[in-house]
Parts: C-alpha cells; sequence; structure tokens
C-alpha cells in the first residue's frame, strides 16, 4: 500500500517519521508544517506518514515493514531517518527490523517504549473518537504539568475535540494499539546505526530518564535534552534543525 507521502525543501534527502496524527494523510498540520519548514531549509524533506486503512491488529513491526519497503522502492539503500514522537518510535523499530534502509537515525521526543501516562492518555484518547465520543481532552495529561494548566487544556480540548475528528477514527485507534505494546529496551543493542535521541527537559510524554537509557542502550547512541522544553517545545526548538543538520554533516 502507498504511503503519503509529501516532499518540501532542498539538499540532501532525509526521511521524516510523522508524529501522532489524527489523520493518516500527506496534509500536514500548521504545527506540524512550521517543523518541516524549519527542516526544509536544510534538507530534501520526505515527511511520510503511516497508511490509511489500517486494520486492528497490525503490529509496530508490520509499519516498520511498509516503510522498510517503500524507502527501498524510493531510494534504493540507506537514508538518514528522523523520527519524531510516535514516528521515533517507528523510527527504532525500523533500525532494529530494517537496518539496511536506515544509514544514520535522530530519534526525537520519543524513546524505547512509551511511559504509562502517554501510553493511557492514548488509549482513552482514541478509544473515545473511535466509539463517537470526544476524546481530545485525554490528552491533557500530556500537555499541562499542575492541575491548574491540566485543567485549561482539558477544557480547550473538549471545546476543540469536534474540529479534530478524523474522517476514520479507526487508522488512529489501530495505531495506538500497536504502540501501546512497543518496547525495544531489549533490542536496543542491535541497533548499530549512529543515533541522535533528542529530548526535552519537560516532556510530559516521556521522561528525561528514558531519553538517556534509550541513548546508553545504543551502541553508537547521543543524546541532547533541550532545558525546560515540552514535548511540542523539542521539535519547535531555536536548535532542533541545527542539531540535526549538525549530527548529519558528512
Amino acid at each position: 500500500m502507498e504511503l503519503p507521502w509529501l516532499e518540501l525543501g532542498a539538499g540532501e534527502p532525509l526521511v521524516v517519521l510523522r508524529w501522532f496524527t489524527p489523520e493518516h494523510s500527506a496534509k500536514p498540520a500548521a504545527g506540524e508544517r512550521q517543523v518541516l519548514g524549519a527542516l526544509g531549509g536544510r534538507f530534501r524533506v520526505h515527511a511520510v506518514n503511516r497508511a490509511p486503512g489500517m486494520p486492528r491488529g497490525t503490529s509496530m513491526a508490520d509499519i516498520a515493514e511498509q516503510h522498510a519497503l517503500a524507502i527501498n522502492e524510493r531510494f534504493g539503500g540507506a537514508v538518514d531517518v528522523l523520527g519524531m514522537s510516535s514516528g521515533g518510535s517507528l523510527a527504532l523499530q525500523l533500525a532494529a527490523d530494517h537496518p539496511e534502509v536506515v544509514r544514520r537515525m535522530i530519534v526525537a521526543g520519543a524513546a524505547y517504549t512509551l511511559t504509562d501516562r502517554t501510553r493511557l492518555a492514548q488509549r482513552r484518547y482514541t478509544e473515545a473518537v473511535a466509539a463517537g465520543r470526544r476524546g481530545a481532552h485525554h490528552l491533557a495529561p500530556l500537555a499541562g504539568g499542575n492541575p491548574v494548566t491540566r485543567a485549561f487544556f482539558t477544557a480547550l480540548m473538549w471545546l476543540a475535540d469536534p474540529a479534530m475528528r478524523p474522517a476514520d477514527p479507526c487508522d488512529m485507534l489501530h495505531f495506538a494499539q500497536a504502540e501501546d505494546s512497543f518496547d525495544l529496551r531489549e533490542r536496543l543493542p542491535e541497533i548499530e546505526v549512529p543515533t541522535l535521541v533528542v529530548g526535552g527537559e519537560r516532556d510530559l510524554a516521556y521522561t528525561p530518564e528514558l531519553f538517556r537509557d534509550t541513548a546508553d542502550g545504543l551502541p553508537y547512541g547521543r543524546l541532547v535534552v533541550y532545558p525546560g522544553a515540552s514535548h511540542l517545545g523539542t521539535f519547535r526548538h531555536k536548535r532542533f534543525a541545527a542539531d540535526i543538520a549538525g549530527f548529519l554533516r558528512p
């Protein structure tokens, strides 16, 4: 099945595995467009989303295999890969299962597994929306670090939910179910591609300890943690594109 694929920018190719999206389409939302645009100033960005119509029971290994086939078909060999958030989970799975298509890798705002907080938030969100209920407010614990900000984001996301509904909620539900059991801790030593792990000090979806454990578990892992940065703040950090370019510089 053809993967949703968007190209922009100029320079050396960089395959970007996109973060969690309600719609499995090539069109990024405004916040993601900003991040991809900044990367496009330094690379020929190939932003790839997961295949629409994802069936129940799909695993992260299945999704990685689809991406490996698409990368090999397009490039004929290994390419540099950046995975953002859920795309970082996929990047690790891709490098573990299909090292022949990954030359160097950046895992941004992601780690070898989800935290319990993130797993529960994604599960509640996707299950509610798939059942036709409001669900976006279940993501508030990943946005607010204290009771006041959590209450604010809960109300805001509850109100915004109808505008965020995907045409096929089962796509994101089935991806969340695949990521729910994702845990590559024991396989990190197998991943021998040079890898940069990038995270935020105040990321509520993950933790600095998880970022560090991921980098330490990789044979050629390096770690960058942005002081004071949230989960989304990692990708919007003023150094993000430059740090990626510096890591990939020949």
